[in-house]
C-alpha cells in the first residue's frame, strides 16, 4: 500500500470557532478546506476538522508537547479550552502533563519533555 498522507480527525460542531483555537493556540496553519472538512497543520503534523460535530466531550488522543506545561495550560484557556486535569508538580519535578479540551469538546494532552 503506498500511504500519501496521514491526518487525525476530530469533529466540530463550530468549524470557525475550531480552526481558530488550533491556529491561534497552537500556530496552525490552515491548508485544504471545503465546506466538510478543513486540514490545520501544526508542526508537520495534519489535524482534519471535521464539520457536524455534536459538542460532545471526546478523547482524542492528540498530544502538544510544549517547553512548559504551566504557561501552555493557560494559554489553553486564554484562547477558550478548558482543563479536565490540571498540571501538578510529581515527585519534586515540573509538571509534564495536562489534560486539556477544546471549545467543541476535543480532549487532547500537553506534554513537557522529560529526561534526556
Amino acid at each position: 500500500m503506498q500511504v500519501e498522507r496521514v491526518k487525525y480527525v476530530i469533529w466540530a460542531a463550530d468549524m470557525d470557532r475550531a480552526v481558530r483555537f488550533y491556529t491561534t493556540l497552537f500556530g496552525g496553519v490552515v491548508g485544504r478546506s471545503n465546506p466538510a472538512i478543513t486540514e490545520v497543520e501544526v508542526v508537520g503534523s495534519v489535524i482534519g476538522i471535521h464539520s457536524g460535530g455534536e459538542g460532545k466531550r471526546t478523547w482524542t488522543g492528540l498530544s502538544f508537547q510544549v517547553p512548559d506545561v504551566v504557561a501552555g495550560a493557560a494559554e489553553v484557556v486564554a484562547a477558550g479550552g478548558q482543563l479536565t486535569h490540571e498540571p501538578k508538580e510529581e515527585n519534586g519535578e515540573p509538571p509534564h502533563l495536562a489534560m486539556c479540551m477544546d471549545p467543541e469538546g476535543n480532549e487532547f494532552m500537553l506534554t513537557r519533555r522529560r529526561g534526556s
